[in-house]
């Protein structure tokens, strides 16, 4: 396809999403969910699992091969945004007085849900075909365990900050919690495509260029950010394009030693400066990559989702085993954790229900998978089912939870915390 025809399809795509993000996002606001939810769900109903089976035709029409590498890389700039203001949201404060609590929940919320997905993997894959050619079991069950570790912080940010969770014990080391385990997440993802490449080579440049860029980003990056953003002589359109330069040079660098451009958005986050003059950037960059690019990441998620491949009983055995096993894993380990460490009963089940949803950072590892050729369509069909149900159940089991301790009146030892501002909007 030609860029005159690309571009035009390009132009339709988008504004087809758009429609479609934003009337599924109305819906699932209404039914309590963040709208995060919205655009997973609509990306989905874009693809295949729908349109393409209802329309085939129409789905061809509106995104032929010819713009899904578009779509790919207006879904990155998405994420690059979305990940730089998640970064924004967490407050290093959230860590301290609690770095027993968000230790032992951060290990638990990993290693278990890890270890659970090596296991089921390798269990299923003798009787559901998750399998790829080239791809060996122990990468393959490597991958399920990474991925069912993984936590949506992004959407935390979003669900404590929209509920005004931020001052209380749970929300914050959830924060704390989610941050270090995707932190942990993208690291084991590194080592799973050393993996598959059969080599240690991957593994060394992103452990090692992830050091390089934390400490320049720490000694260097964090004073010229702060310096440009208190500074009198430039104006917020100036400031906006050095935030830009920022953020899509440490978004380069990561993406090509293998922690990925979310990993650099999200480092650059966290160091940004929280003064007014940030919060003046952030409230022109961040609409912009929210409404109008993320969506474009859903949807190219969507048009490898085909939970028709779920009609084969194995495989949907299987997909509801992952989802037992990723709340088990995940939930449970995290609840349990905290009440080793001496957090009360309300605040242990509540930290693990928020680092059970694992949302758009699931999506985002897939995705990679995807790109590195280590899962299958039956396998990434699986993962983003359990990525929906993960997420989906989050909000309303909050909300149960709520008017349960409510009528217990306990609704108290929820507020035992030094208060943790949540800034900004994720």
């Amino acid at each position: 396809m030609s860029p005159s025809v690309a571009a035009p399809t390009f132009f339709l795509a988008v504004a087809v999403i758009l429609v479609v993000c934003r009337v599924v996002c109305m819906i699932a606001v209404r039914l309590g969910q963040p709208p995060v939810v919205g655009e997973m769900i609509a990306g989905v109903l874009l693809g295949p699992s729908l349109l393409g089976l209802v329309a085939p035709a129409v789905q061809t029409f509106l995104f032929p091969d010819g713009i899904r590498a578009l779509l790919y890389v207006g879904g990155q700039i998405g994420l690059v945004i979305y990940m730089f203001g998640a970064g924004y949201e967490f407050s290093v404060r959230s860590i301290r007085g609690s770095v027993k609590s968000v230790a032992a929940v951060s290990a638990a919320g990993t290693v278990v849900p890890l270890v659970l997905g090596v296991g089921v993997a390798v269990l299923g894959t003798s009787w559901a075909d998750i399998g790829k050619d080239g791809v060996s079991l122990v990468t393959s069950a490597a991958f399920v365990g990474v991925a069912l570790a993984i936590t949506a912080f992004p959407m935390l940010a979003r669900i404590i900050t929209e509920r005004g969770l931020g001052g209380t014990r749970f929300g914050s080391l959830a924060l704390a919690c989610g941050a270090l385990d995707d932190v942990l997440a993208w690291i084991l993802l590194a080592v799973v495509l050393g993996m598959h490449a059969d080599s240690a080579g991957p593994v060394a440049i992103a452990v090692g260029g992830g050091l390089l860029f934390a400490l320049l980003l720490v000694l260097v990056g964090r004073r010229l950010l702060a310096k440009a953003m208190g500074s009198d002589r430039l104006t917020t359109d100036h400031k906006m394009l050095i935030t830009a330069l920022t953020l899509f040079a440490a978004a380069w660098f990561t993406d090509i030693i293998g922690l990925y451009a979310v990993f650099g958005a999200f480092c650059v986050g966290i160091a940004f400066p929280r003064v007014p003059a940030a919060e003046a950037v952030l409230a022109k960059l961040m609409p912009l990559g929210q409404i109008v690019f993320l969506p474009l990441f859903f949807t190219y998620s969507g048009l490898n989702t085909r939970f028709a491949l779920l009609a084969d009983p194995n495989l949907l055995l299987f997909a509801l085993v992952c989802v037992v096993v990723a709340v088990i894993g995940k939930l449970g380990a995290c609840w349990g954790a905290a009440r080793l460490v001496g957090e009360p009963q309300p605040i242990a089940l509540r930290v693990g229900v928020l680092i059970n949803a694992r949302g758009l950072m699931q999506l985002i590892a897939l995705n990679v998978g995807l790109a590195a050729g280590i899962v299958s369509p039956a396998l990434f069909t699986v993962l983003v089912l359990v990525a929906l149900v993960t997420t989906i159940m989050t909000a309303p089991v909050l909300s149960w939870l709520d008017r349960r301790d409510a009528r217990k009146g306990t609704t108290e030892v929820l507020l035992m915390v030094e208060p943790v501002p949540v800034t900004g909007k994720s």
